[in-house]
């Protein structure tokens, strides 16, 4: 597979240096010849001084029949611009661009535009190391507001079907790892103590969630409609 990388900071070198490792045929784009010493001497790929946005600079990187193009410059113009001109002109069908505002990325997600929300991604993984037992996920989307939560299943549940746990549009289900293997029939098992489940949430129905799953003490004995009234309104009492 040929991918273009525009951008040789510490993640496009990282970036193209795993590809390479993995087999691929790698083209770097960046502005500066310099920035090219962070990938190592005997690197395979190509390497092309000039703009992620100059259509001469992107055929000379091989844009005409590339596979994938990924735009991980420092400025966020930039990487949209690129994967537009990828997808547009050259019609390159893996495309994404690294954005540092979580607005805009909302906004070119919204458009159709694959980004990958620098600030939101990293929000969300440092909070989730900080607050483990929370409702903080394991992945959110470009937007928040689908998250995956990995959780061991309350000891409580054991002997429930899992399917309870859902709520259509709100809270899917979306596997279980038991006794260390991970199966995707999770909505016709009934739960088995060490059972770690694995379920995709909207980001307004967390404390519902947390409410089904008897983490929220306060609200142990909340009915399902409670909760989802309590998640949309805050989570207050």
């Amino acid at each position: 597979m040929h991918v273009v990388v525009v951008g040789c900071g510490r993640v496009g070198s990282g970036l193209a240096s795993a590809l390479s490792e993995e087999g691929h045929d790698v083209a770097v784009i960046d502005r500066t010849a310099r920035a090219f010493r962070r990938l190592a001497d005997d690197w395979p790929g190509m390497r092309v001084v000039g703009s992620g946005f100059d259509r001469d600079d992107l055929e000379r990187a091989g844009a005409i029949g590339a596979d994938a193009l990924a735009a991980v410059t420092s400025g966020d113009n930039t990487n949209i611009l690129t994967v537009r001109i990828a997808r547009e002109t050259y019609h390159i069908p893996r495309v994404v661009a690294r954005i540092y505002d979580p607005r805009r990325a909302e906004i070119y997600q919204r458009l159709g535009i694959p980004t990958v929300a620098t600030v939101t991604w990293t929000i969300d993984q440092v909070r989730r190391r900080l607050l483990p037992e929370t409702i903080a996920g394991e992945w959110a989307d470009a937007s928040g507001r689908l998250v995956l939560i990995d959780r061991v299943m309350p000891d409580e549940w054991a002997g429930r079907k899992l399917v309870e746990i859902e709520d259509p549009g709100r809270i899917r289900l979306v596997g279980v790892t038991r006794a260390g293997l991970p199966r995707l029939d999770a909505c016709e098992l009934v739960g088995q103590e060490g059972d770690r489940l694995h379920v995709a949430v909207m980001k307004d129905a967390l404390v519902e969630f947390e409410v089904k799953m008897g983490t929220t003490s306060s609200t142990h004995d909340t009915s399902p409609a409670e909760g989802r009234a309590s998640a949309e309104s805050g989570g207050q009492g």
